[in-house]
């Protein structure tokens, strides 16, 4: 599979994330254009497929938005005001279109964590 994709894991609750926003940009600099809006499902995943593919999936710089603030307060959990962690952004690069790169978050009310899946 070639393509974007992410998942999203509360580890504070020990299940996946559903319906946590997540937004989509591309990179000019410091100028973000957003591609797409979108939610994660049931297993903490988003819908139709990888985030970016065929022509939209090009060499360049990316950021992933996760917010996970609003996720939080939707699943009951009392927050800080303001949230200590609230929009959380991932950049990373985009260098070979023939491969797969899923990015996904560990989440919980005080920390994260990433890395390059397969």
């Amino acid at each position: 599979m070639t393509g974007l994709t992410t998942h999203v894991l509360d580890t504070a609750l020990g299940k996946p994330a559903k319906g946590l926003k997540i937004q989509l940009m591309r990179m000019q600099g410091e100028e973000a254009s957003l591609i797409k809006t979108v939610f994660t499902n049931d297993d903490g995943r988003v819908d139709g497929g990888p985030m970016l593919i065929g022509k939209e999936f090009e060499i360049g710089h990316y950021e992933l938005l996760f917010h996970a603030g609003d996720y939080l307060r939707a699943h009951g959990i009392q927050l800080t005001e303001p949230a200590f962690l609230d929009v959380i952004p991932i950049r990373f690069g985009i260098s070979d279109v023939t491969a797969h790169y899923h990015v996904p978050l560990l989440l919980s009310p005080y920390g994260y964590s990433t890395y390059r899946g397969s």
